[in-house]
Parts: C-alpha cells; structure tokens; sequence
C-alpha cells in the first residue's frame, strides 16, 4: 500500500506527501524527536472506586520536547513494521507498529510527524497504514498509550474513534515526565 497525499497548506504551493511501508535502512533508522505544546491537560482525579479524566485547559500552554532517555531496543520479533510519510527522500512522518497474535492487538509503538508537517493530516494518514495492517493482521483493535498532558494527540485519536481503556499513574516514576499519566486508548475493529 503506497500513496501519494497532495494538499495545499495555508497558502503554500501545492505538496506531495508519499505514504508507504518503510523499505530502506534510513526510512527504518530515521528518527523524528517528539514534541508539541499542548493547551489542554487530561486531569486524572481518582475516587474511591476508580478515577475519572476529564479535560483542563491551560494558560499558558505547554510545550514538551520528549526526552532521549528511552533505550533503543534492536530486539526484532518479526512482527514490527514501520510506514514512513516523505517529503521527496526526507522523512517528515512515521509509524511504528508491532502486532501482537496472542491477544489479537496491533499496538502503536510511536507515531511521530516532524513540527513543521503537524496538522496537515499526516499523521491521520499513517494511522490509516497501520489500522490497514491491524485488519490484515486479523487484529481485533489498536492499542496505543499517550501522555495525559498531550491534550491535541487525546483529541485526534479519539475523532479517529479511538476511546479510553486504561490508565498508569506510575508509569513514568523515575523518567523526565514524573507526574505525568500514561492513558491507553484502544480502537476497537
């Protein structure tokens, strides 16, 4: 499954994104550093039987550059597959995915567009590849975890019909994102 996205952004000549599984050791080596800036928070408020989300605005925004404190793991199990979006040869965009057979679940390893190529549809787009391999994999959802202070990510997969299904409040003890909580989401298929 290749394709090719055109779209004119504010104003600009017309682009040509191309969509397709990862093929070359720089497509599968390329690495986006996450950010974004954020002006809602999930706010995780527990009560005695469970806790309830619901979203904060914030003033100011927040603008959070993800850390290079995860290892890298070069442990491939098969089952990973990588779809990358590209301006001409350049990499703006990627997905990685890894399916999992015993539970039926594709889980979104990362997902990742370059600041400059954030909302133009990108990365609806390679959600698209990977909810395609899900089906082709006969997985039965997508799973995926997000940082609750992520509020324009949360948004956007819940309008791709992603809902909640969990949560971790310790996740991230011990990381540069201590105090944040992780929120699982899951799109059913």
């Amino acid at each position: 499954m290749a394709s090719t996205h055109s779209r004119s952004a504010r104003g600009e000549a017309a682009e040509a994104i191309t969509y397709r599984a990862a093929e070359s050791e720089r497509d599968r080596s390329a690495v986006i550093k996450g950010e974004f800036t954020s002006d809602t928070v999930v706010e995780v408020v527990r009560s005695e039987y469970g806790f309830t989300l619901r979203p904060v605005p914030l003033d100011p925004p927040v603008h959070k550059v993800f850390p290079d404190d995860e290892p890298d793991s070069d442990e491939v199990t098969g089952d990973e597959r990588r779809f990358v979006a590209l301006d001409g040869d350049h990499v703006c965009g990627y997905v990685d995915t890894a399916y999992d057979p015993w539970n039926r679940r594709l889980t979104i390893d990362d997902i990742e567009v370059a600041g400059p190529y954030q909302g133009r549809g990108i990365g609806r787009t390679l959600m698209r590849y990977a909810v395609e391999r899900a089906r082709e994999c006969g997985a039965g959802h997508v799973w995926l975890e997000v940082t609750n202070i992520n509020g324009p990510a949360v948004r956007a997969y819940q309008r791709m019909g992603f809902g909640f299904c969990g949560l971790d409040t310790t996740l991230y003890s011990g990381t540069a994102s201590e105090g944040e909580t992780a929120l699982f989401m899951s799109l059913p298929l």
